[in-house]
């Protein structure tokens, strides 16, 4: 295999050497603070390679990548990924992607059976002696046999505590149903409680008998009961679900014990506190109540079907729904029980179960009454302690029956010090309440196989299926004989994926053997229905959802009736689409099918579903095969949840498990991939996250498991805070859309022109993407005021003579106050002097270059007008920062050697730090050139040789790193100089008058043109604020611009930032000391890169409030070639705004799109084109002009275009003709200059033209309604069309993944957006993979939160695969001073493993 042909993982990573020690959770606190802004340059030569080989040869080569041991040992074990070939063309489209989520597999097995019969139970035969309904039998058992037991409850040290007597249940529930209907619970004194009213009954799970009490009390009095779990926090895990339920229902009054109330969490003034969601309720005790009057009687009983009780349920997605069970439905389900398990009066029953719902309250607390039965409760905190206690309770009582979870039988076989004195001989039933759950077998089985030899009968053990909705579906009958033998089946695993059951062999590793859970229940009739779409009735092969039709199954949702009618009121449908009969079915929520003899096989259940790609997976079974990875010694074996998310258009399997405290990442990682192998030869289907937590740090249910839909909500929301995670999406992920085939140029010259306009949404009609601002204007070269406004020194001698007091410059400090002012003739007097400085100490031929190392202020401005005086060219570098002159000591050092300057111009500030200790660490101190320092001048007064420039003189050289770490320099003539403060004359109407402010950075681009070259041409005053000051006081700038009447101002985007983080509270503050804004006219952001609209945006916003206008905020647009190409002016109308669909942008077209809808990006235009500039677009490749619809590089065409790079330092041949381009169609004699932006022009909509002439046809020049310059011009009063120019991004930034084109920033996006602790985030790539860092803004144990988060995120957004995500602390993501991120120092960085990540995952 050739290098060049790496594209997968795997063999990516099996070219590396794996490290010893493994990127685990670090524990510095390094500096929290982001680092200084530096302007990095890659040192690294071979700068930025885009072949994957090159990358390979330098990673493998150096050897300095190290990758973890344990992702190593990850790929030995994972096979290669299976991928399914994909439909053959792609279009962008989510229909795609839904078709390859659910592919059609020709070889799918299908049903082959004939269509079912429904099964039928017995009829139901009640026992003569049998009480006629419940009260009665309270009525009997509470006098005939008063003293007989109901119920005992052990306390948690296994000794008897209390019981309760039959005679005791009847007065004390009639005590509860006397108070119900006789208290006057609401503040008014009117009774509020009347039969059929709901209320809530809070026990805790040690107290079945004051609950029996109360349930019973209620059930007499003929209010409602519906039983909850005690509440233990004020936000307990799903609390707000049961309040709703609790809300929906109506209920004020919540029934307690006395101990209950004392724990329940009070407030300071001793009430108990809202819990969230919950309704306000009157907690009522219902022990120690006063007798009931003798003549006192129950109320007549109501009707059948009203409502017995409600008992809540859960859904997959959290949702607390009440199923409400008539009078009726509750008795005849008793009966049922009765027939079917064989009750008599007077038997023992042993309970482990819950007995607030479900099995346990169906068994222990309703059928057990109306049989006068007596149960031993064993409550959760015993069972915990000592295991094997309900065991015991059998042998001591004799009981005859057990109602236990296979949970249960699992911890007694393993309490088996136990063992020996257990005897199991009087029990003739063991109901397994889960007995539908896939793994109750192997627990029933080797549960018989260690308690045969203790007396067990093989017949006792029953499993039964039930749900809330259906209450018991059926259960195994207690000594059965002949035709009523249990069933099992081995089935492959494969089949039930897809639907269908098909015999497996005994031992095959594939397959899933189950138990049957018995018959269907007496007097019910039992069918199954197709999972998805209308309830057709299943063949018989094929597994549906059972549904249940008897008069004992629940009747509706309460106050859900949409819900209710599709679960309670279902008609199945025979093969011909009709109704099979009138008959009503409930659906159970279990899947499964009907054996032989009418035996129910349940394999699964609607709300553990997954559906992947097509195929239906049982969390349970997933759960199962995870247990079966030797788990007892990684993880804690009860505590693991199994669910799906949507990413992507199809569900992904999500594993979360709470490992032990003693495993150590090494071994964790290792089960994590023998999981993995597991569940994919086992279920043939990709894990797509594994992740392990802490020691109990998954939601619990108030019983212990694990909460489900929280625990999701949790990882979704990130905040389940796991240790170690994994995700697989390259292996996963099977419906990524085709990558795109990128043609080669070559095929392509022909092509261009208009017909390469993209049908479909046309931008603005099919015409040629050119556009231009309006013309210079005519100036007379002969005339003598145009001599003296040639250039620029010469300006300003001439207003060093006519205008000699005029105040040009004034800098401001961090206290607002007037640090310095400067007027025309006191700059001149001090260039003069500095041009002597140079010509006496440093001896200076015309021509030479000169570094001129300042802090933004008024020196600067001295010492570069003092350059121009004797024609030495000046290069003006940012001095290094005193806190981090490791990273912007060698920049300066690196452009006073690239710029071949001969002096350096400094203050004695600056040369101290130059020449500093520190500073001789980084760089050394002998090697500057002569260094003067503009403080230290001569007094005596010289006459200047005055050198006067041509037109093509360099004025000045022009050095910026950009963000891929590129240094370039450009030489800025004379004649340019002129050109651009012409040009920005007029675009901004500036004045003598006029006073603007300046809040940026003075050292390249338009910075430096506005702080330095502006005021001396336009002659207007300029006010000065570092931003460093800024960094010091954030109200700095707009307190001065309200104070000076400012109207236009210029600032950076890191300025913009400060103000809005920095002054977000205290813009009240403000505008009580009088600061107004609404003198701004334009606020332009200086800027080199796509507008940052949301900055943008929010900065107008928050100063709106002090009358700042939402037109003035806009942009500039500007890089090396051109530092000034779009501005906006002082009439312009409002910069537009687009939204364009980013998937066409990925296929470099521009395709715009309804605000809001999905995919769409929304950019702002960079200000307007200044006058003298022409841009076309043209395709980066070919140097076609493209199409209005088209995404190309910007090519500009000025006079006051740069003259050429004095260097690039780096890879110089990619820029040979950035200066000297042109079209290869058209018109080809035109030169410009490349920007190295791809963006687009669009033209806005044009306001009514006089005489209604309307612009049409290819590119109209824009210069058709200029008004004479001086005059303001009317916004669309004119009708003057406009282009705008949309900068999408740096070229050299984008990224090529799966043949499209990616923006950093479209992805940085989504991932800011995922988790609200991320503080920052860069991507770029490494050997084809995405690489995400992101900076965490939180603890260190929230860091692996973020990587499920940010891999959805980017795969959902973009269809990108995210290879490694990288967590790091704030402050790492290196930023330069234009507040654009440096993604290639960072990848350097990665790379030469200098991060000091706080972890690293990477995706398998």
């Amino acid at each position: 295999m050739t290098k060049a042909e790496i594209t997968d993982l795997a063999d990516v990573m099996q070219n590396l050497r794996p490290y010893t020690q493994p990127p685990d959770v670090t524990h510095n606190t390094a500096q929290s603070r982001r680092m200084t802004a530096a302007d990095r340059v890659n040192r690294y030569k071979q700068s930025r390679q885009s072949s994957a080989s090159d990358d390979m040869a330098m990673v493998t080569g150096t050897g300095r990548w190290k990758v973890s041991a344990k992702i190593q040992q990850l790929l030995n074990t994972l096979k290669r990924p299976k991928r399914r070939p994909l439909p053959e063309f792609y279009e962008d489209d989510d229909i795609e992607l839904e078709i390859a989520a659910n592919p059609k597999d020709p070889n799918a097995p299908k049903p082959e059976g004939s269509s079912m019969t429904s099964a039928v139970g017995e009829q139901l035969v009640v026992p003569s002696g049998l009480p006629r309904n419940l009260e009665a039998a309270i009525q009997r058992y509470g006098s005939a046999t008063y003293k007989a037991p109901i119920a005992t409850v052990l306390d948690p040290n296994g000794k008897l505590t209390i019981t309760l007597t039959y005679g005791k249940l009847l007065s004390r529930s009639q005590k509860i149903a006397y108070t119900l209907l006789n208290k006057a619970f609401s503040k008014g004194g009117e009774t509020c409680l009347k039969s059929g009213d709901r209320i809530a009954l809070v026990y805790p799970n040690n107290d079945p008998i004051n609950f029996i009490c109360a349930f019973y009390g209620c059930l007499q009095a003929g209010i409602v009961p519906v039983p909850i779990e005690v509440p233990l926090t004020r936000r307990d895990a799903g609390s707000q679900q049961i309040g709703f339920l609790l809300g929906s229902c109506g209920i004020q009054v919540a029934l307690t014990s006395e101990a209950c109330l004392k724990g329940l969490p009070k407030t300071a003034a001793g009430e108990v506190v809202a819990f969230k969601g919950w309704p306000k309720l009157q907690w009522f005790v219902t022990e120690h109540l006063a007798k009931t009057p003798k003549d006192w009687l129950p109320p007549p009983r109501l009707t059948d079907d009203t409502p017995a009780y409600i008992e809540y349920t859960t859904d997959r997605d959290g949702s607390v729904m009440g199923v409400t069970v008539t009078r009726a439905a509750m008795l005849a389900h008793c009966r049922t029980l009765t027939m079917a398990c064989n009750y008599t009066e007077g038997e023992n029953m042993v309970c482990v179960l819950d007995f607030k719902r479900e099995v346990g309250l169906w068994h222990s607390v309703l059928t057990s009454v109306l049989n006068g039965m007596h149960v031993v409760f064993i409550p959760y905190a015993l069972m915990k302690v000592n295991p094997a206690s309900w065991m015991q309770m059998i042998t001591k009582h004799r009981a005859s029956v057990a109602v236990v979870k296979s949970r249960d039988l699992h911890w007694g076989l393993l309490a088996t010090k136990d063992h020996k004195e257990v005897s199991l001989s009087s029990l003739r039933l063991l109901l397994v309440a889960d007995g539908a759950n896939p793994w109750s077998l192997s627990s029933c089985d080797q549960f018989l196989s260690v308690f045969q030899a203790k007396g067990l009968r093989p017949d006792a053990i029953c499993p039964c299926a039930s749900s809330s909705e259906c209450l018991t579906v059926s259960v195994r009958r207690p000594g059965r004989a002949g035709v009523n033998a249990t069933g099992r089946g081995v089935l492959s695993m494969s089949g039930l994926s897809y639907g269908v059951v098909r015999v497996d062999q005994e031992n095959s590793l594939t397959s899933l053997t189950l138990q049957d859970c018995g018959q269907v229940m007496p007097g019910c009739v039992i069918v199954v229905v197709r999972m998805d779409g209308p309830s057709f009735l299943c063949k018989t092969d094929e597994v549906g959802e059972i549904c249940v039709n008897s008069g004992a199954t629940g009747s509706q949702y309460w106050g859900l009736q949409g819900l209710t009618n599709s679960a309670f009121r279902v008609q199945p449908l025979g093969s011909d689409g009709k109704p099979i009969g009138e008959a009503e079915y409930t659906r159970s929520g279990l899947l499964g099918f009907l054996g032989p003899g009418g035996l129910v096989f349940v394999c699964g259940s609607r709300d553990g579903l997954m559906t992947v790609t097509g195929r239906k997976h049982n969390a349970d079974d997933i759960i199962a095969t995870v247990l079966a990875v030797e788990p007892m010694k990684f993880i804690y074996r009860g505590r693991i949840a199994v669910f799906s998310i949507r990413v992507l258009r199809d569900e992904r399997i999500c594993v979360i498990a709470e490992q032990r405290p003693d495993c150590s990442e090494e071994e964790s990682f290792q089960w994590m991939s023998r999981v993995l192998q597991a569940v994919d030869s086992i279920h043939q289907v990709g894990i797509y996250c594994l992740a392990l937590v802490p020691p109990n740090y998954l939601p619990k249910t108030p019983l212990g498991g694990i909460h489900l839909s929280e625990t999701k909500h949790r990882f979704l929301e990130g905040t389940l805070h796991p240790a170690n995670v994994l995700l697989c999406p390259h292996t996963c992920v099977t419906n990524l859309p085709k990558p795109r085939e990128v043609h080669s140029a070559a095929d392509f010259v022909t092509d261009v022109g208009p017909a390469s306009v993209m049908v479909g949404n046309i931008v603005q009609g099919n015409r040629l993407a050119s556009a231009q601002g309006r013309d210079m204007g005519i100036v007379d070269e002969e005339s003598d005021s145009a001599r003296k406004y040639q250039f620029i020194s010469e300006i300003l001698k001439w207003r060093a003579q006519s205008t000699a007091d005029h105040v040009i410059f004034t800098l401001l400090n961090s206290k607002g106050a007037v640090a310095t002012t400067l007027s025309c003739s006191q700059l001149h007097k001090k260039a003069e002097r500095v041009g002597n400085l140079l010509l006496e100490k440093g001896k200076i031929n015309t021509g030479d270059h000169v570094a001129l190392i300042f802090p933004p202020g008024i020196d600067l401005i001295c010492a570069f007008y003092g350059c121009l005086y004797v024609g030495a060219v000046p290069v003006t570098i940012r001095p290094p920062h005193p806190q981090n002159l490791q990273t912007t000591l060698p920049t300066v050092r690196m452009i006073v050697d690239v710029s071949k300057s001969v002096l350096v111009l400094s203050n004695q500030n600056v040369m101290k730090l130059l020449k500093s200790k520190e500073a001789s660490n980084v760089v050394d101190i002998k090697s500057w050139p002569v260094t003067l320092d503009t403080d230290d001048m001569p007094k005596k007064k010289l006459p200047v040789t005055y050198r006067a420039p041509t037109a093509e003189m360099l004025a000045y050289l022009d050095f910026s790193v950009s963000t891929t770490g590129m240094l370039a320099g450009i030489k800025m003539s004379h004649a340019a100089v002129t050109s651009l403060c012409r040009s920005m004359k007029l675009a901004c109407e500036l004045y003598p008058s006029r006073h603007i402010a300046l809040c940026l950075d003075p050292y390249c681009g338009l910075g430096f043109a506005l702080w330095c070259l502006s005021s001396i041409y336009s002659g207007h005053h300029s006010i000065l604020i570092p931003p460093s000051e800024v960094e010091v006081n954030p109200a700095l700038w707009l307190t001065a611009v309200s104070q000076y009447r400012v109207r236009d101002t210029f600032c950076s985007y890191g300025v913009m930032e400060l103000c809005t983080k920095g002054l977000g509270s205290s813009v009240n503050q403000l505008k009580q000391r009088g600061v107004n804004l609404g003198c701004v006219r334009t606020c332009v952001v200086v800027a080199e890169e796509r507008p940052r609209i949301t900055l943008t945006t929010s900065f107008s916003k928050l100063f709106s409030a002090l009358g700042l206008s939402p037109r003035a905020v806009s942009t500039s647009f500007g890089c090396r070639v051109n530092v000034a190409i779009c501005l906006q002016g002082a009439s312009s109308p409002e910069p537009s705004i687009v939204y364009v669909d980013l998937r066409a942008l990925r296929n470099d077209r521009v395709s715009l799109v309804e605000r809001g809808s999905p995919h769409s990006l929304c950019l702002m235009e960079s200000g307007k084109l200044l006058p003298g500039v022409k841009v076309i677009i043209a395709n980066p490749e070919t140097k076609g002009q493209c199409g209005d619809s088209h995404l190309g590089e910007i090519w500009v065409q000025s006079s006051h275009n740069a003259s050429g790079y004095f260097t690039i330092y780096g890879d110089e041949s990619d820029y040979a003709d950035h200066f000297s381009a042109s079209l290869v169609t058209g018109n080809t004699g035109e030169v410009y200059a490349r920007t190295g932006y791809l963006g687009f022009l669009r033209r806005t909509e044009c306001a009514q033209q006089q005489g209604g002439a309307q612009l049409s046809g290819t590119t109209t020049l824009l210069g058709g309604s200029m008004t004479a310059i001086g005059q303001p011009q009317g916004d669309a009063a004119s009708g003057e069309l406009h282009d705008a120019v949309f900068v999408v991004g740096a070229l050299d930034e984008t990224v090529m993944l799966r043949g499209m084109r990616y923006h950093p920033i479209d992805i940085e996006n989504s991932v800011m957006r995922c988790h609200k602790k991320i503080a920052e985030c860069a991507v770029f790539t490494w050997t084809n993979l995405l690489v995400v860092v992101v900076e965490l803004d939180g603890n260190e144990n929230e860091a692996l939160d973020l990587v499920p988060l940010v891999t959805n995120t980017v795969l959902e957004e973009h269809h990108l695969i995210v290879g490694v995500v990288v967590v790091v602390d704030p402050g790492v993501v290196p930023i330069n001073s234009r507040g654009e991120k440096q993604r290639m120092h960072l990848r350097d960085g990665f790379l030469a493993d200098q991060l000091d990540p706080i972890y690293v995952a990477y995706n398998m």
